[in-house]
């Protein structure tokens, strides 16, 4: 799938982790889960489903599926903002068994749903996985009886082979040289410290070779990231720069080397608590699309806002009543060497999520959206300026819990070419009769009913000297809202 194409990047590693436990101890129907944050790279809500595939009694392959689970069971309902050890974290599972030769194993689905507050929703999240692998076992065995197992298996080996050769002449047209970039997040989430993330990229001859050398060691809060995550995030961002057109196949990434440290915040070991370890993420993808526009001015991007955003409500208890809303918020992207960038879009990591439709949101939850709006002024100025952020304001209709965590106040999205910053992230939390108060990050609180929250994403970067923007589309910035008359002048 190509709408989470963070997790793509990591699936073949998760079959690769199913083989030595397993081996030639697997049969048709098969069905095998794993969740490990130091094995697949990812949170425990990630959790990973596999599945052998066979046709004709041959196996001929895998399929895959990973989907964010909503509840774990970690100390905090939904996503937990305090964690600073793995086992705060929820259920952790290595290469399972949950579904032999095609019938569900009792003892194991009994586990899940006692680790878990939401126990409908996790039975049919997997069971959704394993209808995908069903459909792709499905899809495969009536190819194979058309073309037959040598066919494809041979066809399979020339479009790898392809992929190879194109990606090995794409490195080629690149200037060989090193580039070096580096920034910081706010903080982890429990200390206030800045926490540096370092990548050095060198292009030689056909490789390309990237060095995170300088980057923070592990931290006391969540946002450790396991190393084969941090690959996956790497060829995303590899990806969006060098044939971006092409499909991911077996053959992609073979000209890519990562040397990620052993004592790195990237690299994280047990018990590194890893519940938002797509922060650092957001920052390094950044950074590499930033030295590659070196090495590729013509595609030369602007970083965008950089993070999920998230703004958390819940209330668990209700019975059957209780609810939990987790959700990512949009944010400005960079200009370009030829275009505005975009406003209110999803972060890098996230690729295709989808916001919840105010009046959807407002139908399943206690919560009126009361803005939404893109938030003016906050893309950097440029010959080409960067999208906006957006603003939200959600007006507690009962009283619950909320939890915040917005990054990049520190290292907001950065301009290129003489292009301007864009704004970092601001929150504005209104509560009845109350001080404001303006956390980025903050772990799940009790909130009175008529409390405010107003949540605000940063904006892209700028492309290019600001004063080289036609006056044309200044004045469609203004009166389209984008910019105020003030920032215009």
């Amino acid at each position: 799938s190509t709408d989470v194409p963070l997790f793509v990047g990591a699936i073949d590693a998760c079959v690769k982790l199913v083989l030595p436990r397993y081996g030639t101890h697997m049969a048709q129907g098969d069905i095998f889960i794993l969740n490990d944050s130091y094995l697949q790279g990812t949170h425990l809500h990630d959790v990973t489903a596999v599945g052998p595939l066979f046709h004709k009694g041959e196996l001929v392959g895998f399929g895959a599926a990973r989907a964010h689970w909503q509840d774990i069971g970690a100390i905090d309902p939904g996503s937990t903002m305090g964690s600073t050890s793995i086992f705060h974290e929820g259920i952790r599972l290595g290469p399972t068994r949950i579904v032999k030769e095609g019938k569900p194993i009792p003892e194991w689905y009994d586990l899940l749903t006692r680790n878990t507050r939401l126990k409908t929703m996790t039975l049919g999240d997997l069971n959704a996985q394993i209808s995908a692998i069903r459909t792709g076992e499905k899809r495969l065995d009536g190819l194979l009886d058309r073309i037959g197992v040598d066919t494809y298996r041979s066809a399979c080996a020339n479009i790898f082979e392809q992929a190879r050769i194109l990606d090995i002449e794409a490195i080629r047209k690149l200037k060989d040289g090193t580039y070096y970039r580096e920034g910081f997040l706010d903080n982890d989430g429990v200390t206030t410290d800045p926490v540096k993330i370092a990548l050095t990229l060198t292009i030689a001859g056909e490789k390309m070779i990237i060095d995170l050398t300088g980057t923070s060691g592990p931290v006391q809060g969540s946002i450790n990231c396991g190393a084969v995550q941090t690959e996956s995030l790497l060829r995303l961002a590899y990806k969006t720069m060098i044939n971006p057109d092409r499909a991911i196949t077996g053959g992609s990434f073979s000209t890519m080397e990562v040397r990620i440290p052993d004592n790195c915040l990237l690299n994280a070991k047990e018990p590194a608590a890893c519940e938002w370890y797509f922060t650092g993420l957001g920052l390094l993808g950044d950074l590499m699309i930033s030295c590659l526009s070196e090495a590729m001015p013509a595609k030369a991007t602007a970083a965008h806002y950089g993070d999920s955003m998230v703004a958390a409500f819940f209330q668990m208890d209700k019975g059957e009543d209780s609810w939990i809303s987790v959700e990512p918020t949009a944010g400005g992207w960079g200009g370009t060497n030829g275009g505005d960038g975009e406003s209110a879009l999803i972060n890098l990591v996230n690729g295709g999520f989808r916001n919840i439709p105010a009046e959807v949101y407002e139908t399943k939850f206690p919560v009126r959206v009361e803005e939404f709006s893109l938030r003016r002024d906050s893309g950097g100025a440029g010959r080409w300026r960067g999208g906006c952020g957006v603003t939200r304001t959600y007006l507690l209709l009962e009283d619950c819990y909320g939890a915040l965590w917005f990054e990049r106040e520190r290292t907001p999205a950065w301009g290129l070419a003489g292009g301007q910053s864009g704004a970092g992230p601001a929150n504005d939390i209104l509560g009845p009769g109350g001080e404001p108060e303006h956390p980025l990050k903050m772990r799940a609180r009790a909130f009175r009913k008529g409390t405010r929250i107003v949540t605000r994403t940063g904006g892209g970067g700028g492309y290019g000297d600001p004063l080289a923007r036609p006056l044309g589309e200044v004045l469609d910035d203004v009166r389209s809202g984008l910019v105020s008359v003030d920032r215009a002048w």
